[in-house]
């Protein structure tokens, strides 16, 4: 009865891992939209999880609207948004779409592919600007070259942008090793 009792509980531990797993994940790193995420992913040729640990670092995948007035799940300001649709030929947007996760999750990442293109491939640079603003990370690699020196994430004069890189990177690998199978990697 004892050796039944034992493989019973046994059993039952090794059938409950994966969901304390799972809920721990959900936890600590969430990821939700995954198919969405892979979309838009493969349209704008992103790394999917990029745009997992840009939402992560946004919001943790908990829309909301930032006290500057950032909408949804990647945190996109109004403004940018306008620019982002006529940019991309949109026809009915309008801001209160961000709210929409397919929306805003296709509007965020358009603005990671552009800055990616504007800063030539420079992922430092580009989640900079997505942080800090295009004319701030301009300034600052102006300045850089302006002296002969190269512009590395700890040159970032805003420490909450400097963070905000460094948060997005590692998330980035996390979120890589964690859900490859759920962002399309394995």
């Amino acid at each position: 009865m004892l050796l039944v009792t034992v493989a019973v509980v046994v059993v039952g531990v090794l059938l409950a891992m994966p969901l304390a797993k799972k809920a721990v994940n959900e936890l600590s790193l969430p990821l939700h939209y995954q198919d969405v995420i892979r979309q838009q992913a493969a349209e704008k040729h992103l790394d999917p999880a990029l745009v997992a640990a840009v939402i992560y670092a946004e919001t943790k995948f908990d829309a909301r609207t930032s006290p500057a007035g950032a909408l949804g799940l990647m945190q996109i300001e109004p403004q940018t948004a306008q620019f982002l649709a006529r940019r991309s030929g949109a026809q009915n947007f309008t801001t209160a779409d961000l709210g929409t996760p397919q929306v805003n999750i296709a509007y965020g990442s358009y603005y990671l592919r552009y800055l990616l293109d504007e800063y030539h491939g420079n992922t430092d640079l580009a989640l900079a600007a997505y942080n800090g603003g295009e004319a701030n990370v301009d300034r600052w690699v102006a300045q850089a070259r302006a002296t002969g020196t190269g512009f590395t994430i700890d040159d970032i004069p805003f420490p909450e942008t400097r963070d905000y890189v460094k948060r997005v990177l590692s998330a980035r690998k996390d979120y890589r090793r964690t859900y490859a199978s759920q962002l399309g990697y394995g």
